[in-house]
């Protein structure tokens, strides 16, 4: 890993930024998505350095190696943390006004994510506060969303609309994500998603607003360049396969990248469609089929698995994510942060999650929230890994080593977060750097 071009005995080069000091650093390596037995292939270095100029990794590697060969502008202390890539969090609805703690309440007394729904909850009831609001109102929501992002270590992350579900109101949920990544310290990924659900002004007469999203949302998202990505709810609840299809043949054709929410509730066969369209994901898969895992093994679309969201929501079903492992299907996780079925935005909490009910270890966990998860939102090239030449997105966790990440629930790990080279944000309070450590080296 050890990419620096300066020569020993030579004066040291000056870069903008020196990582010193961790125990350890965890990354996987590459630009595209880990697969089977290599999902878990992760390099581990003790003691490592990494050197960071120009926003980009210029090198990583042992400290004893590095250490004479760049001196930085600015040096962070890992004090004996680990460093890993920034989070990537593949599937996230961040533009809201308004939370639904009241159906949460709901669900603790019995009631289902369908039967809220029905009665005129569940995403038709955030449609009504995100038509109440200016774009002004739900840029601020998303700043504030973004910030827990990320202190908690996310980096880059896809957002969807799909709020909105009127073309007025879809334009104004994507323009206040454009608003918004212009000044963010996170990379946002923008997603439409006009089908998301229909609303109650169209739920007599689906095909009309089926060709609302294709006919006028999409081109005039297009026209505008507001979204790398279309996005549709397929399931038995919400838009057919076949309507599905045909809004995503008109995204790809307008130069959209496409995902899917899919076999959440269901096993609709969602995943084969997505497998057949070549979408960069297939998401949820709760009730994939065995074909459907073999379709997407064989196309190579990403299967973005949301593991806290079956939690949530109280049901029993969870995305067979081992099965999927081992087929071949890469995986990659997310938070599904959203203010029904998934009010999360924490990664850390997700790999753990992931962790205890998919059965996956700490290294399989780490590149399923980092490479995988980039290479879903095209960014496999950009970050994802901690190598020389992408984009340096570094996280410090205060933990002392990258096993003690899904090991551990209830405390953010996370000390400090490096976004595009630039120290963005810092825990203010800072336990000891040793005792952590020498409760390791001593428990036998």
């Amino acid at each position: 890993m050890d990419s620096s071009s300066s020569g020993r005995g030579a004066a040291p080069r000056e870069v903008a930024l020196v990582i010193d000091g961790a125990a350890e650093l965890a990354t996987s390596l590459g630009r595209t998505p880990r697969r089977g037995a290599e999902l878990g292939a992760i390099e581990v270095l003790r003691a490592p350095l990494v050197a960071i100029d120009a926003g980009r990794i210029v090198a990583v590697g042992p400290r004893e190696s590095l250490r004479a060969q760049f001196v930085g502008r600015e040096e962070l202390d890992a004090r004996g943390g680990t460093l890993v890539p920034g989070f990537v969090d593949a599937h996230t609805h961040p533009v809201f006004a308004t939370t639904r703690e009241d159906e949460f309440e709901l669900r603790t007394r019995g009631a289902t994510y369908v039967e809220i729904a029905a009665a005129g909850g569940g995403i038709v009831s955030t449609v009504r506060g995100v038509r109440a609001a200016s774009q002004g109102d739900l840029e601020q929501a998303l700043e504030l969303h973004l910030a827990r992002f990320l202190e908690h270590g996310t980096t880059t992350v896809e957002a969807k609309s799909g709020y909105g579900l009127s073309v007025a109101d879809e334009l104004k949920c994507l323009r206040a994500i454009a608003a918004v990544r212009q000044r963010s310290a996170l990379d946002i990924a923008p997603t439409f998603l006009g089908a998301h659900d229909y609303p109650l002004e169209h739920r007599g007469d689906k095909p009309v607003y089926v060709a609302q999203v294709r006919d006028q949302m999409l081109p005039a998202v297009a026209a505008e360049g507001l979204a790398e990505y279309c996005d549709v709810f397929a399931e038995s609840i919400a838009f057919s396969l076949a309507d599905a299809r045909s809004i995503l043949e008109r995204a790809r054709g307008l130069g959209l990248g496409l995902r899917l929410h899919v076999d959440q509730l269901t096993p609709l066969g969602g995943a084969e469609l997505a497998a057949e369209l070549g979408a960069a994901s297939a998401d949820h898969l709760e009730h994939v089929s065995a074909r459907g895992i073999e379709r997407l093994r064989d196309s190579g679309v990403v299967a973005v698995l949301c593991p806290l969201v079956p939690l949530y929501l109280r049901q029993d079903s969870e995305a067979p994510a081992r099965r999927m492992i081992d087929a071949g299907v890469a995986i990659a996780l997310s938070t599904d942060f959203n203010p029904g079925s998934c009010y999360l935005p924490s990664m850390p909490e997700v790999a753990s999650w992931a962790a205890l009910r998919y059965r996956m270890s700490a290294a399989e966990c780490l590149t399923a929230a980092t490479l995988n998860a980039a290479c879903s939102v095209g960014r496999g090239e950009l970050t994802g890994t901690l190598e020389a030449g992408k984009r340096a997105d570094v996280l410090v966790l205060d933990v002392p080593n990258h096993r003690h990440l899904v090991y551990e629930l209830g405390r953010n790990p996370v000390r400090t977060v490096v976004a595009g080279g630039r120290i963005v944000w810092t825990r203010h309070y800072t336990p000891p750097a040793c005792d952590e450590r020498r409760a390791a080296r001593d428990h036998v």
